[in-house]
């Protein structure tokens, strides 16, 4: 079964303050009612889907430095 992640059609993106020569970047993607992620460095590689109240909820936390080492 083909995954609607892998959709030649679909946009992907990076973060508006990702910069070209970052080497730890994901990109993400909405597809219907997820929003799949990917790591920029290997496009063709492991894809995953969060729910998009999932990936806000996740948004939020960083922001917030709950994730901060």
């Amino acid at each position: 079964m083909s995954s609607p992640l892998n959709d030649p059609c679909l946009k992907w993106r990076k973060a508006g303050r990702s910069t070209g020569g970052g080497s730890e970047c994901v990109e993400v993607a909405r597809v219907a009612a997820t929003v799949g992620v990917r790591d920029s460095k290997n496009p063709d590689g492991v894809k995953l889907a969060f729910s998009a109240r999932a990936t806000r909820s996740l948004a939020r936390k960083i922001k917030a430095g709950q994730f901060d080492l």
